[in-house]
């Protein structure tokens, strides 16, 4: 399994000489891939809960950088690590708009770009960007099939239900061929059938170590069925980690304790299937600090 680590983007060590100095060590330790999200705004008043908690969205989320532009940053002070968002949320975007921002941020790259894509959560961002919420299953397929063409077909000439691209030209086109790879984010059986249908991987969050086999076998069972190769498919997991000078008691939360337990931690998630893992360290708790996480890097860094 290949590790990967989350770029410092939410809260108050977010900032450029952070940015460059966890890139560049993932890349100096052998890490596969730096990491963002992302998150439009952080309302008030939230009108859904976050994960079983009403109105309690983490207070990292109260200032998170755009994903995209922190990309390029990144991109231009590193060579050789991949760099990743897990995720896009489509609704807030036109497929040819955002064809066109990943294309050029794939060429700065020099081709190391993984887009992860999902439908998002947040009705509050949904209404702040305009975003249609009805059907939005039917909305998601052909937001991938029209971004797919716009890459793919020149010209491109792309008529649908909810998206339409006149006859053109759009370059520049990306050095991945045929394109950076799609990772589609989501826990629905649609979701899944999307993912193996339309794209090129799964990307889930937080998976919880007693529901991840299940998690990975819905995957592959999904891939299977679209008439690809499960064992080949790639599923990369977020994980939010925090490391301790002790071990912790057996009722720990995975990834969570001494670098022995969570390396025995990441074990389980390669055995399930994961494919990648990348460390998410901007919801440690009290915050992450800069001096720390680099610390962390290093004693979790790959072997």
């Amino acid at each position: 399994m290949d590790l990967g680590f989350g770029l410092p983007v939410a809260g108050a060590w977010a900032t450029p000489e952070a940015l460059l100095a966890v890139a560049r060590q993932a890349e100096a330790l052998g890490y596969r891939a730096v990491w963002t999200f992302q998150r439009l705004l952080y309302p008030t008043a939230p009108r859904e809960e976050y994960y079983g908690a009403p109105g309690a969205w983490p207070a990292a989320f109260a200032s998170v950088m755009d994903p995209l532009a922190v990309l390029a940053f990144v991109a231009a002070g590193t060579r050789t690590i991949r760099l990743g968002v897990s995720v896009l949320v489509m609704p807030l975007y036109q497929p040819v708009v955002l064809a066109k921002q990943l294309a050029t941020l794939d060429v700065l790259s020099g081709g190391r770009l993984d887009v992860g894509l999902g439908l998002g959560w947040s009705s509050d961002e949904w209404e702040a960007s305009g975003a249609p919420t009805a059907r939005r299953g039917a909305r998601a397929e052909e937001f991938l099939r029209c971004l797919k063409a716009v890459w793919t077909e020149d010209p491109v000439e792309f008529a649908g239900e909810f998206y339409r691209v006149p006859r053109a030209s759009v370059a520049p086109r990306p050095v991945q061929r045929p394109h950076p790879p799609l990772l589609l984010g989501g826990y629905h059986p649609s979701v899944l059938r999307r993912a193996a249908t339309l794209c090129d991987g799964y990307t889930g969050g937080n998976i919880p170590l007693a529901g991840l086999t299940a998690t990975v076998a819905r995957v592959r069972a999904a891939a299977a069925a679209a008439g690809r190769d499960p064992a080949r498919f790639p599923i990369v997991c977020r994980g939010s980690f925090n490391l301790t000078p002790e071990p912790l008691e057996a009722d720990r939360r995975a990834l969570s304790g001494s670098v022995a337990q969570i390396r025995d931690d990441l074990a389980r998630y390669a055995a399930a299937g994961v494919t990648q893992t990348f460390l998410e360290p901007n919801f440690q708790p009290g915050g992450a600090v800069l001096e720390r996480v680099l610390a962390q890097m290093e004693a979790l860094a790959p072997r």
